[in-house]
């Protein structure tokens, strides 16, 4: 059995609204169920019984809080979300056995458990470098009715991402430019349409863009293979960016 070194970033901060409400701004430090979102998430790791080391990236009360002991290291968060992961992933690399292949999960993710990463890594072709789990619209609302989500229109259905990704490392090194572009454009169409190409814009907006082709848009740009892991667990996209999210994943506890 294959284990991996995990990467959690926790550096996302959510409002003060939502900051009051919970007694935090540190989105992986939110209480759920009499345990921070970041001890669930390690129980979840630890769970697989697959998972070497594990490397934590935050700041300020993360670096506090007593679950650094569980986590093999602790290092600081970085300027965007790319640039913090690449920190856990040097501290990796700096270390005496540097990994081929990591896992990242992000840390906002409150019905996480370890069947559900264990799915997926079972799922996951071992001869791609960046596998992305995606779950159907329906599969999702299914388990979480009248809930919200990004879904992104394909030919075959709807679907979204969940927050776990096996990455190849010298794949993630390479594309991190890119992700970094990403990032600051995530919120710009125009910025967007500029990095994906107009015929790939074209194809989203008419509905007519499929899997396939978006693992090989991503291995032409990225210059790496990806894989996407399909029919994955709903809980693997349920995140609490918002008090609405909080407060909805309460009441289905």
């Amino acid at each position: 059995m294959t284990t991996y070194d995990a990467i959690l970033p926790a550096g996302g901060r959510i409002d003060p609204e939502f900051a009051q409400r919970v007694g935090t701004d540190v989105k992986a430090l939110i209480d759920f169920g009499g345990r921070t979102i970041l001890d669930r998430t390690l129980d979840a790791l630890e769970g697989t019984g697959r998972i070497g080391r594990t490397i934590l990236v935050g700041d300020g009360e993360i670096q506090q809080s007593p679950s650094t002991k569980r986590a093999s290291q602790v290092v600081g968060a970085g300027n965007s979300g790319p640039d913090t992961i690449l920190r856990g992933l040097k501290a990796l690399l700096a270390s005496p056995n540097p990994p081929d292949k990591v896992l990242i999960v992000t840390t906002d993710m409150p019905f996480l458990e370890a069947d559900h990463l264990t799915r997926f890594l079972d799922s996951c072709p071992k001869d791609r470098d960046i596998c992305i789990p995606l779950i159907t619209k329906e599969d999702y609302q299914a388990r979480f009715p009248d809930s919200t989500s990004t879904f992104i229109p394909l030919k075959d259905a709807s679907w979204t991402a969940g927050g776990a990704y096996l990455v190849d490392v010298g794949a993630l090194q390479r594309s991190m430019p890119y992700m970094e572009r990403v990032f600051q454009n995530r919120k710009s169409k125009l910025g967007m349409a500029k990095l994906l190409g107009p015929v790939f814009l074209f194809r989203f907006l008419t509905k007519s863009l499929t899997v396939p082709l978006i693992e090989a848009k991503v291995e032409s740009i990225l210059g790496c293979t990806g894989a996407a892991v399909l029919n994955c667990h709903p809980e693997l996209a349920y995140d609490v960016d918002f008090l609405d999210d909080y407060e909805y994943a309460l009441k289905h506890q």
